[in-house]
């Protein structure tokens, strides 16, 4: 490991993240808030320390592998503690638990809040919310990775480490145009957003804010009611719509906006994807109009949006969901576990593993009637390797111990069992919102500390796909070879 490099890139992190307080700081002082103080301050002192940390390592370095998880991982955490600095300094969440769960759950795009009273917050820091999700949303590493090369560092093994999926499908051949490729169609889509926002009658600031939320599938609102809030059915429709464009695999964004729409339906997961989306908002709203509570406009619109909020994590709400029933719940808890597509600002699972992992079962079951075939499970017409399916079942059965321990702990620290349960899979799935008591209409502020610590690590976790953070707890990952 090279701890020069290490330093190095987790100052141009602290230097990109302060940068970006440039936004919230013009919004203080177009609404005259006092915080443009706060956003100054903070933005001057993580310049120069981030600005220092890189000087401090600059010169041409090789990057590891072992660099690259601790880059990743460390650089989740130093920028969830700048993030969390201007909230704490202004007294907006005064405790530093809270203020660092706020942070780590927008940089993870997790979207679970502690916040009792959104809107008496002011516009400056809400909108610094709202775009620590944005940064968070494609990754801030990936950010990073466009301008290392320039620095004389390779980072081929960070995109292996953060890209979403057990494969990142790269795009051009080099890294650094990888990157900005995906940016690219991030900026694009999200202009695409706020503009047709605006267009259904949004203010700009609404706009903006929930374009940030909507495209990282992170669900902050401007509103305590979240969506719902607005009582405005373009702008839900219109959310919904890219809430499910986020989280699609933007590789395939990429190739439709280059003129080859067929990529979309050319591609198992996508399929996949659509499907469920599909099948799951069916089978909410029939559920629904069997309990007859809501007209058949709003039941259709409201299962739709809840079912693409939830599959791609995003946490967004228009309904009270635990009113549709036990079925209704059970089936949205599902749903968090399934998550959006790899490639996709999405958490969860991803469709890729829990297609693999079906079709992997399947093959085991022709396995038990004829023992002598030879089954090849297969993804996009070519057969999947075996080490892949090996690190697909491998990330099932540790995302399952993990939820089992989280809960119990979560149970430990005083919540029911259906709270414990739902917080832990809320947060390792970067969802936001789960159930009792803290379903969609509460949130996370009666935690008590320790269960707070836990459901952070359960955000990073998610959303740097377990196996970049536990990898770090090996001890032969710090032994010299």
């Amino acid at each position: 490991m090279n701890p020069r490099v290490v330093l190095k890139v987790l100052g141009l992190l602290v230097f990109a993240t302060a940068s970006a307080m440039i936004l919230p700081l013009a919004a203080a002082f177009y609404y005259g808030e006092s915080e443009a103080v706060i956003f100054s301050a903070c933005m001057v002192g993580g310049v120069l320390v981030g600005g220092g940390l890189a000087l401090f390592g600059r010169g041409r370095h090789d990057l590891s592998g072992r660099d690259g998880f601790l880059i990743v991982t460390f650089g989740w955490l130093v920028v969830a503690l700048i993030g969390a600095l201007p909230f704490v300094i202004s007294g907006s969440i005064p405790d530093f638990t809270d203020a660092y769960f706020e942070s780590m759950s927008g940089f993870t795009t997790t979207g679970a809040s502690i916040l009792t009273d959104i809107e008496a917050q002011p516009h400056s820091m809400l909108l610094w919310r709202s775009l620590v999700q944005w940064l968070g949303g494609m990754g801030i590493v990936v950010l990073s990775l466009a301008i290392l090369p320039v620095l004389g560092i390779g980072g081929m093994q960070l995109f292996r480490a953060e890209a979403p999926g057990p494969t990142p499908d790269r795009l051009t051949p080099r890294i650094k145009e990888t990157a900005k490729l995906l940016w690219g169609v991030y900026v694009l889509i999200s202009a695409a957003e706020v503009l047709a926002l605006v267009l259904t009658g949004l203010s700009p600031y609404d706009a903006l804010c929930h374009t940030f939320t909507t495209m990282a599938t992170g669900g902050f609102s401007t509103r305590n009611a979240s969506v719902a809030a607005f009582g405005n059915p373009a702008a839900e429709i219109v959310i919904t719509v890219f809430m499910f464009i986020a989280g699609a695999n933007f590789s395939l964004h990429f190739s439709a906006l280059r003129g080859r729409l067929g990529s979309y339906f050319r591609d198992d997961e996508f399929k996949t994807y659509l499907t469920v989306t599909v099948a799951a908002s069916a089978i909410i709203f029939l559920s629904n109009l069997h309990l007859g509570e809501m007209a058949i406009g709003r039941n259709l619109r409201g299962s739709v949006f809840q079912v693409v909020s939830i599959l791609t994590t995003t946490g967004f709400g228009t309904e009270d969901y635990e009113r549709w029933g036990h079925m209704a719940v059970y089936l949205l808890l599902v749903l968090m576990f399934i998550g959006g597509s790899a490639g996709s600002t999405g958490g969860g699972m991803k469709n890729v593993r829990f297609l693999i992992f079906l079709r992997h079962a399947f093959n085991e079951l022709r396995k038990l009637l004829h023992p002598r075939g030879v089954y090849a499970i297969r993804f996009n017409h070519a057969a999947v390797a075996p080490e892949i399916v090996t690190n697909i079942l491998g990330f099932i059965l540790l995302m399952t111990i993990i939820t089992t321990v989280a809960t119990f702990l979560m149970t430990l620290v005083g919540l029911d069992l259906v709270s414990a349960f739902s917080s832990v899979a809320a947060t390792l799935n970067n969802i936001g919102p789960g159930a009792g008591s803290v379903g969609p209409t509460d949130n996370y502020a009666h935690v008590p500390v320790i269960g707070k610590w836990v459901l952070i690590f359960c955000m990073l976790l998610g959303r740097l796909e377990i196996y970049t953070v536990l990898v770090l707890f090996a001890p032969e990952f710090w032994r010299r070879h």
